[in-house]
């Protein structure tokens, strides 16, 4: 099956124990991981932040990617939107892998 370069995908979020607690779309695994490394308790710079494991499973799959995740604050850039804070939350992965379950 082809897909388009617009179409989404969707990975639940797995916890301790393969508990799926919350689903990120993107076209990439590595979007969904970010996007999930977003809400991951951010450090004051990415030097001092704390790299998490993110297991994302492809909805309508048995494949997990794994990530190592991690988050940090900074100052929001000087051209920045009124709307948006004084300082943003980025966040960063690294791919660890891909691992195949036997069952959903």
């Amino acid at each position: 099956m082809a897909r388009s370069t617009s179409d989404k995908r969707n990975f639940a979020l797995r916890e301790t124990g393969g508990k799926e607690t919350s689903v990120f779309s993107g076209r990439t695994p590595r979007q969904a991981a970010l996007k999930a490394a977003r809400r991951l308790e951010p450090a004051s710079s990415e030097e001092d932040a704390d790299r998490t494991p993110i297991e994302l499973r492809e909805k309508g799959t048995k494949k997990v990617h794994i990530y190592e995740g991690w988050a940090w604050e900074e100052p929001a850039p000087d051209d920045k939107p009124d709307w948006m804070p004084d300082r943003i939350t980025e966040a960063n992965v690294s791919k660890q892998g891909i691992e195949h379950l036997e069952e959903i």
